[in-house]
C-alpha cells in the first residue's frame, strides 16, 4: 500500500518546524530512543560493528523470516525473478566497504529547527556489505527499451504525514544497472547475516548516496517506464528552501562532504566536553564524500562567535560563524590517509595540535574532488536535510600536566 490517506487522532500531521524557543519535544526524544547514532570514539574503527552502527527505522523493525523470505524482480523487465535467500546467495557476490550516513545527520543543529529525528552529527557508520550486484540481476532479468527507473519495496509499513505506506524509494536505472556504481543487494554486514534493525534478510546498498536510497527489508524490485512519484521520492527527502512547504524542492541523493574528529582527551559526563592536558594532543577522525574522494581535510582553532553544541564533541558552527568574522578559523593541513581498495568508505586522517591551558574550540573540514567543500554557515531548508557544516569540538585544557 501507499500514498492512501490515513485518518486519525493526534498523528499524520504534516512537518513543521520548531518554535523559536522551543526545546526537543517528546516525540522527538522518542525518535532519538529509537534511534541511535555513532558514538564519536567509535570513528576509531575503520570498520565500524554493527551495534555502533546508526541505525534509523521510520516504521516498526519487521518481524522477517529468511528461511521464507523472497525477492521479486519484475515490471518493465524481460523476465520475472523470484528468488529465495539461498537463490540469491548462490549468485556470485561481492564485498563492498561503503559508509553510510543520514539524509538528517545534523538537523538538530539548524534554527529553525526541522522537528523530526534530532541528529546532531553522529548518523553515520561504515560497514563491509556482501551481497548480488543489483546489476547482474538487472542484467539477468533485462529491462525493456521503455524502462527509466527501479523502484525499491521493502517490509515496513506505517504512516508518515496522513500518507499509509511500505517504505519504498526508487533509483534511475543509470545508477542502478551501472556496475560501475556498485549498488548491491546485500545479505551480510561485516561478514555475518544482517542484524534485524539492518535490514535482515536482504537490503539495498548504494554506496555514496544518503540513507533513504539504502531500502532495508527489501522484499521486491520492480523496473519502470515512468518516474516513481510516491511519498519517500517526491514529499519526503527534499531540498526545500524557506518558501512554501510544497514547493517542489530538489531531490537529495549524493552525500555532501563531511569530516569528524574522534574526541580528544577524555569527557565531562553531562556536556561531553573534552579534556586534555598541555602539549602535543593527537587529532584524528574520518572524512568522506558521496561526490568523489575527500582530497584535503584542514583542521583549525575557531574563536568564540558562533553556537557551541550541547554535546561539546559534536559541536558546530552557527548561521553566525562564517568565515572572516570573529569565529574565523586559521586552518592547517591534516595528513589524509586515503585507501584506493575501498573508495566508497571514509578516509582517516590525522594531525598534531599544541594544547595550551583554556577553553578551546577546534574545527575541521573537508574538500572533495569535485572541489565541494563544508561550509561554516549552516545550508538551512526545511527538512534538515544535507547540513554537512563544519564540526566543532569544545576542549578545556587543564592548567598543568599532573592535573587530574
Amino acid at each position: 500500500m501507499d500514498g492512501s490517506q490515513s485518518e486519525g487522532d493526534g498523528f499524520g500531521a504534516p512537518g513543521r518546524l520548531a518554535g523559536p524557543a522551543e526545546g526537543i519535544t517528546p516525540q522527538e526524544l522518542a525518535l532519538a530512543a529509537r534511534n541511535h547514532g555513532l558514538p564519536l570514539e567509535a570513528l576509531r574503527y575503520d570498520v565500524t560493528p554493527p551495534g555502533l552502527h546508526y541505525v534509523l527505522v521510520h516504521y516498526d523493525i519487521p518481524a522477517t523470516d529468511p528461511e521464507g523470505w523472497r525477492l521479486t524482480v519484475g515490471g518493465r523487465v524481460l523476465r520475472t525473478l523470484d528468488l529465495d535467500l539461498d537463490g540469491l546467495r548462490a549468485r556470485p557476490a561481492v564485498t563492498r566497504r561503503v559508509t553510510l550516513e543520514c539524509a538528517g545527520n545534523g538537523r538538530a543543529r539548524l534554527t529553525p529547527r526541522p522537528i523530526s529525528q534530532p541528529w546532531l552529527v553522529e548518523a553515520v557508520g561504515t560497514a563491509d556489505w556482501t551481497g548480488v550486484p543489483l546489476a547482474a540481476l538487472l542484467a539477468e532479468a533485462g529491462t525493456a527499451e521503455d524502462a527509466v527507473e527501479a523502484v525499491f519495496t521493502g517490509a515496513d509499513h506505517g504512516v508518515e504525514r496522513g500518507v499509509e505506506q511500505d517504505y519504498r524509494r526508487s533509483l534511475p536505472l543509470a545508477v542502478a544497472a551501472d556496475p560501475a556504481r556498485d549498488v548491491l543487494v546485500a545479505y551480510a554486514m561485516n561478514g555475518a547475516p544482517l542484524p534485524p534493525q539492518h535490514g535482515s534478510p536482504i537490503r539495498l546498498v548504494v554506496p555514496g548516496w544518503y540513507g533513504m536510497a539504502h531500502v532495508k527489508w527489501l522484499r521486491d524490485i520492480t523496473v519502470t517506464a515512468t518516474p516513481y512519484t510516491g511519498f519517500q521520492q517526491s514529499v519526503a527527502y527534499r531540498i526545500r528552501g524557506a518558501t512554501e512547504e510544497d514547493e517542489p524542492g530538489e531531490p537529495v541523493t549524493l552525500i555532501a562532504p563531511r569530516a569528524l574528529m574522534i574526541p580528544p582527551g577524555f569527557p565531562d559526563f553531562m556536556s561531553r566536553v573534552r579534556v586534555v592536558r598541555p602539549g602535543p594532543v593527537r587529532l584524528a577522525g574520518r572524512a568522506w564524500s558521496g561526490h568523489g574522494p575527500v582530497t584535503r581535510v584542514e583542521v583549525g582553532e575557531a574563536g568564540e562567535a558562533g553556537e557551541v553544541g550541547e554535546a561539546g564533541e559534536a559541536g558546530e558552527v552557527g548561521e553566525g560563524g562564517a568565515e572572516g568574522g570573529s569565529s574565523a578559523v586559521a586552518w592547517t593541513d591534516a595528513v589524509l590517509d586515503d585507501d584506493p581498495a575501498h573508495p566508497w568508505a571514509w578516509s582517516s586522517w590525522h594531525t598534531t595540535w599544541q594544547a595550551t591551558p583554556g577553553r578551546h574550540h577546534l574545527a575541521v573540514r573537508a574538500t572533495d574532488a569535485a572541489g565541494h567543500v563544508q561550509p561554516l554557515a549552516a545550508p538551512w531548508n526545511r527538512g534538515g536535510f544535507a547540513n554537512n557544516l563544519v564540526q566543532r569540538v569544545e576542549v578545556h585544557c587543564t592548567p598543568d600536566a599532573s592535573a587530574a
